[in-house]
């Protein structure tokens, strides 16, 4: 038996899934790093967290499988989008990544968010989630850093070096920096010419599913796995995700429930919006839209991780509590928010508060308030008119939740697919599949490893009601957000 190897880097932490050829899961193992907030505004993340947490979950999975490395054929990388590594001429990190969820750049973004030759290249509005206004920041505010800068790397490509000591990266991943010309899919010089940026300071852009080098002697003993295996360029965590769930056809849908939340469609062109988030698909020809909210699963880890408990019992209380969470709303504005509002000043919220509730009510609240901020983003889709059906695969580790599951649907009115898996991981794993001959193509792989395992179909009636409750959750956002400008 052969087995493909698929390693994801996501908000909180890492994860390894090892497929075997006939496309079953034979091993999976994850492992949490933190986020760092030194200063209000801002994420940050230390590159060498994600390659420990890397070695330790490749061990892991060779452990708990028993198989012999040698029989792994390839390894794929992913990660989410946008998070640059900064490095000298020798690849040494100089400081820790900001994050995608920073909004340290918001007077950056602003100052460009009009920018005519950024919408046409890009087909993005800017924001503070982009790399060139973080970079923008970096060069104003640590000019040191940015005089020893010589590589910038994004984060997977960083765990792959490490690996191999490459330096590409992906066409989709360089479209998630706001320095490519989705045009003429090459980096831009006009884009860079914005922070004084060298285009060959930036990695060589190739496809995902292009091999980038081989394991090397260092990485083998720290990893467990073979010298000279085979490691592909890999790309970014959510298109992984969308391949893992099948959505490989023109109107395909996914709802994720992950560090952010995002509902995207598989179309045959890019929708140029300032509300939408374009990106390609590894199918070529294809792209996958979407819009976005910006702490989705990440709200819940705050909140389980603030205020105490585990998942499970805090699913357990709020499943007892009435939809609605008797008037207790929740914003999760914790990081300002993407779709419909472009706003990296605003702020999460708990509004409605009477002295019965409990902890359960604000758990529900969270929960809650996530899937209307979905809804949200579920009504830009269908203002922009794109095609989708009346389905959608559900994906993220929030999907994981049978109470979130069920309000999502609830809230957004829509029938929601669970695959048995369709972390990015596997999606991963599934491309390393493709290129190293396992799958034919990349519809071969998602079938073969696409088994449904649940369907959670919406009550209407309780769409209606939360239909109600929607407007208020407007309202209330209408209200606070010029207090929050403040």
């Amino acid at each position: 038996m052969k087995y493909l190897l698929g390693l994801d880097f996501g908000g909180g932490a890492s994860k390894a899934t090892l497929l075997d050829e006939n496309g079953v899961i034979a091993a999976e193992s994850t492992v949490e790093y933190p986020t760092y907030y030194p200063e209000p505004g801002f994420c940050e993340q230390n590159p060498e967290d994600w390659y420990k947490a890397a070695c330790t979950n490749i061990r892991r999975v060779l452990e708990k499988s028993g198989i012999d490395s040698h029989d792994i054929l390839a390894v794929s990388l992913d990660a989410a989008t946008h998070t640059a590594v900064l490095a000298d001429e020798n690849f040494n990190v100089l400081m820790p990544s900001v994050y995608w969820t920073d909004t340290r750049c918001k007077k950056q973004a602003a100052a460009i968010a009009d920018d005519e030759v950024i919408l046409k290249q890009a087909l993005h509005r800017p924001d503070t989630i982009w790399t060139l206004p973080q970079l923008m920041w970096i060069k104003e505010n640590m000019p040191e850093i940015w005089k020893k800068t010589k590589r910038i790397m994004f984060a997977k490509d960083y765990v792959r070096h490490m690996f191999t000591g490459d330096y590409v990266t992906d066409c989709i991943e360089a479209q998630g920096s706001m320095l490519f010309d989705f045009n003429k899919m090459k980096w831009s010089e006009e884009l860079c010419s914005y922070i004084g940026l060298d285009t060959g300071m930036l990695p060589q852009t190739v496809r995902p599913g292009e091999v980038a080098g081989t394991v090397s002697k260092s990485a083998a003993q720290q990893t467990g796995l073979p010298e000279g295996l085979t490691v592909l360029c890999g790309t970014t965590d959510t298109v992984m995700e969308v391949f893992a769930s099948g959505a490989v056809e023109p109107g395909d849908t996914t709802v994720k429930l992950a560090t952010a939340g995002r509902i995207c469609v598989i179309t045959e062109k890019p929708y140029p919006d300032k509300n939408l988030v374009n990106y390609s698909h590894v199918i070529d020809g294809l792209w996958y839209p979407g819009t976005a909210t910006k702490s989705c699963a990440a709200s819940f880890r705050w909140y389980r991780d603030t205020f105490g408990g585990g998942y499970g019992e805090l699913d357990a209380g709020a499943e007892k509590i009435a939809p609605g969470a008797d008037g207790l709303l929740f914003h999760p504005y914790l990081n300002g928010e993407l779709t419909p509002y472009g706003d990296p000043q605003l702020c999460g919220s708990f509004t409605g508060i009477r002295a019965g509730h409990t902890k359960a009510h604000f758990t529900r609240a969270v929960l809650e308030g996530v899937a209307l901020s979905l809804l949200d983003c579920k009504a830009e889709l269908e203002r922009i008119g794109i095609p989708h059906k009346e389905f959608a695969s559900i994906i993220g580790g929030g999907s994981k939740s049978p109470l979130w599951r069920s309000i999502t649907a609830d809230v957004l009115g829509i029938t929601l697919i669970e695959k048995q898996c369709s972390d990015s991981s596997l999606g991963s794993a599934m491309l390393a599949g493709v290129t190293a001959g396992v799958f034919r193509d990349c519809i071969t792989a998602a079938k073969t490893c696409g088994k449904v395992v649940s369907e959670t179909k919406p009550d209407m009636h309780r769409h209606e009601e939360y239909l109600k409750i929607f407007e208020k959750y407007k309202k209330v956002h209408d209200a606070l957000a010029p207090v929050y400008h403040m």
